[in-house]
């Protein structure tokens, strides 16, 4: 018998190497699964299909996992290291597993019985044909049926480069075997195990039906929300409560999605086309947290942050090569143009328009939309911060869809919703051309057809993007840490609690999209040279503060999340220089190369460093005050540093509590010490006048923002009872003014937004009194701080121009 299966096997072998591409999940299932490959593993396939079995094989020797057609020798006893379930045609239909499977893992259980040092892994893997839900109708639930022979030939033919092989996270059968015995119960119990697993592994990867859309207009159009909007609409503008239907539905018409899965496997092609050409590679990292999550049953809620319109492509493509279902997004109205508008429907955008305020028809149904995609089990796609970023820094979250998310989770919403955050970055920004002129001052360009035209014509290497999936945050759990009260009932729609939960959570969503953040050679380069005031370093002193960086990320790195580059700092070099427009010149003279940036490229550079300013801003702070100083005492440092964080943790979205400040401080300040770029003694440290440089490059990371509050702490020490408004906008003028005669190129140098934050953050710290009027011994305190650590030049500026626009000529 076993001849002729593999005569069968060996006649399939061919044409499946020709139709159906090898599309692992994980890409590399050893290392992200942290399989001991010591160790045997017996893989477990839900049921018998010897098709399945030649695409899981060339997958599993693909990836540099053990041949599933040879046995395990184990201590002299040979068996079979893969399991099938169930019989092909009896699927989820037959009371049990089939005997010879619960033999197999009896006859596992009892090897480790005899043998304390064995750990048998077991690794569940499917294979998924295609990944078409398939559309709501009367018959209920998904097509999840099993394919016959026939069906298969066409489904290798039709979904061949669809189809994945889904490897599971290893179950130890020697902690089964400690924890529950290792009797033929425990066998059944394993079988049953995996059998549940696999039902839901299947729902994760396709999703729920995707719904018929009048039916679920027709729905939503009788709900009780929406029958009130409706009336009131009829009655505020008074017209027929017709008319008021007929508006309802146009606004649905012009919000909901259109999902068509034929449209998404084409978009795949195309995206992978697209990727291929824009870039070099895809990095990919945590999407296993994902994978956990929707095996868990949650409704998942992705929260990138926003860089490039492509960003909505970008997810939905690494989501479906994750196995997992691509979103729903909300997208702004802005995208609904011809052609794009129809197809980005079709591959899960639905709309949104910029604001909601005064009318409540347009806020009921969105709200009432976005819940019922909760309810369905549909995950959704937001980005939090409203628009893309121009200045490469994430921007102050945008709570309207948080909100409704919290109140889809009050109303009777049966499901886990988790939110996941998601850094989302790129060595080169498609819309670089875009940025640059943006950044300038010139004015934002209106999405069209002939815009979408012009970026692809300009196709070229980009470098490589990156996708890193943060610490999700399962909403129950939080609200049930930080807002017991939110379980029990109340009445009005928006308890107490909730604005300050929705803020928190907010806020909590851009501090795990910075913990995630990918560096890039781009990043670091850039960050150096725009150091440097003539934005211009040797060859040599570049490379040296690249390695700077890199020791300090991999020796005191902001957070275990966070990505950072290996190669070598001569390699991220050369590489930078290879990318097309990115503006890094390498110039000669007598006493070697000098690489500098070109004075147009410089503002777009600085978007690049924004990126990972958050990830270098305390090693900056530290470098500064040293630098400043030349010598100081520890807990002089540290008190400093103290005082000056809160505002860099609310600008910058730092995760640190005061507590791991002050070790992520201490591991600062060793670091730079091993690097001998300063001295540490006991309790002082000085400058290493050698490697100053590297202190001054550090230390500039820091500087513009410090410069900001100082402008802002200066007004408020001169004229104590200004109005904030007030103060904003004087803030604001001074730091033009300073940006122009100290040639600063940060373009959120002299943002109004910033100035708010700071000023903000001053009043939670206690920097006003209770009247509102500025608290001068604790600004005098912060001003002695930020007094050492200003120039002299910068600070003449200053006061000079607060002196311009007290007396006006």
């Amino acid at each position: 018998m076993s001849s002729i299966v593999n005569a069968y096997r060996k006649l399939l072998e061919f044409p499946l190497s020709f139709l159906v591409k090898n599309n692992p999940i994980p890409a590399h299932p050893a290392e992200e699964l942290a399989l001991n490959l010591s160790q045997p593993i017996v893989y477990v396939l839900p049921y018998t299909s010897q098709t399945d079995f030649v695409i899981f094989r060339r997958n599993c020797l693909n990836v540099g996992l053990p041949d599933p057609a040879e046995n395990n020798d184990i201590h002299g006893t040979r068996l079979p290291r893969y399991i099938y379930l169930d019989e092909g045609r009896r699927f989820f239909k037959s009371k049990g597993a089939k005997d010879e499977t619960i033999q197999a893992f009896n006859k596992y259980l009892e090897l480790h019985r005899t043998f304390a040092d064995l750990d048998v892994q077991m690794v569940p893997v499917s294979v998924l044909w295609g990944r078409s839900p398939g559309k709501e109708d009367k018959a209920g639930l998904p097509n999840l049926r099993l394919l016959n022979g026939m069906q298969k030939t066409f489904a290798a033919i039709w979904f061949g480069r669809d189809t994945f092989v889904r490897f599971s996270q290893a179950v130890s059968l020697r902690y089964m075997a400690n924890e529950h015995g290792a009797d033929e119960k425990m066998a059944q119990k394993l079988a049953r195990v995996a059998k549940m697993h696999f039902a839901r592994q299947r729902i994760s990867a396709t999703g729920p039906r995707l719904p018929n859309r009048e039916a679920m207009f027709n729905k939503l159009l009788q709900s009780t929300a929406i029958r009130a909007a409706i009336d009131d609409e009829a009655k505020s503008k008074n017209i027929s409560r017709e008319k008021a239907e007929k508006e309802a539905y146009k606004i649905l018409d012009e919000i909901a999605a259109d999902v068509s899965h034929s449209s998404l496997r084409a978009a795949d092609r195309f995206l992978r086309w697209l990727w291929n050409k824009l870039y070099s590679g895809i990095n990919v990292q945590n999407a296993d947290r994902v994978r956990k999550l929707a095996l868990e049953g949650h409704e998942i809620v992705y929260v990138p942050c926003h860089r490039s319109h492509i960003d909505y492509l970008l997810l939905s493509y690494v989501l479906y090569h994750q196995g997992l279902v691509p979103p729903h997004i909300a997208a702004g109205i802005n995208l609904n143009f011809w052609p794009v508008g129809r197809l980005f429907r079709s591959w899960g955008a639905f709309f949104i328009r910029r604001t909601f305020k005064g009318n409540r028809l347009y806020s009921a149904i969105f709200r009432e939309y976005l819940a019922e995609l909760f309810h369905r089990g549909y995950s959704v796609e937001y980005f939090i911060e409203g628009g893309r970023s121009r200045t490469g820094r994430l921007l102050a979250p945008k709570t309207g869809m948080m909100s409704m998310t919290l109140q889809a989770l009050q109303h009777n919403q049966t499901r886990p919703i988790s939110v996941v955050p998601v850094y989302v970055g790129y060595e080169h920004v498609l819309e670089v051309d875009t940025y640059a002129k943006e950044l300038r001052g010139a004015a934002k360009e209106k999405e069209n057809a002939g815009l979408v035209i012009r970026v692809i014509k300009k196709l070229r290497n980009l470098g490589q993007g990156f996708v890193n999936f943060g610490e999700p945050i399962t909403l129950s759990n939080y609200l049930n840490q930080h807002f017991p009260e939110w379980k029990e009932q109340h009445h009005e729609e928006k308890p107490q609690w909730f604005n300050q939960a929705v803020d928190a959570v907010s806020n909590q969503v851009m501090i795990n999209i910075n913990k995630a953040a990918a560096v890039n050679a781009m990043n670091l380069v850039g960050t150096a040279l725009l150091s440097s005031r003539q934005r211009a370093l040797s060859r040599e002193q570049l490379l040296e503060q690249l390695g700077s960086y890199q020791q300090m990320l991999r020796n005191a790195p902001y957070s275990e999340d966070m990505l950072s580059p290996t190669d070598t700092p001569k390699a991220m070099l050369e590489h930078v220089l290879s990318l097309d427009r990115v503006g890094v010149l390498v110039e000669k003279d007598n006493f070697g190369e000098i690489v500098r940036l070109e004075r147009a490229s410089a503002v777009l550079m600085t978007y690049y460093r924004n990126n990972i300013q958050h990830a270098f801003v305390l090693p900056s702070l530290v470098a500064s005050i040293v630098l400043h100083y030349e010598a100081i005492q520890k807990d002089l440092l540290l008190d400093a540093v103290s005082k000056i964080y809160p505002f860099l943790q609310g600008e910058l979205f730092l995760h640190f509590n005061r507590d791991e400040l002050k070790a992520q401080i201490s591991k600062i300040i060793d670091e730079f010490t091993r690097q001998e770029v300063i001295h540490s003694s006991e309790n002082l440290l000085s400058i290493n006048r050698p490697k100053v440089r590297i202190l001054q490059l550090w230390s500039a990371g820091v500087r513009e923002i410090l410069q900001r509050y100082y402008i802002t702490v200066s007004i408020l020490q001169r004229e104590p009872q200004i109005s904030r408004a007030l103060l904003e906008k004087e803030s604001q003028l001074v730091a033009q003014r300073l940006s122009v005669l100290h040639g600063i190129n940060a373009p959120e140098f002299f943002d109004k937004a910033v100035f708010s934050t700071f000023i903000a953050n001053l009043k939670d710290e206690g920097y006003f009194d209770e009247q509102g009027n500025g608290h001068l011994e604790h600004l005098n305190a912060l001003a002695s701080i930020l007094d050492h650590l200003i120039s002299s030049e910068i600070s003449l500026t200053i006061r000079g121009t607060m002196e311009k626009t007290e007396n006006p000529e």
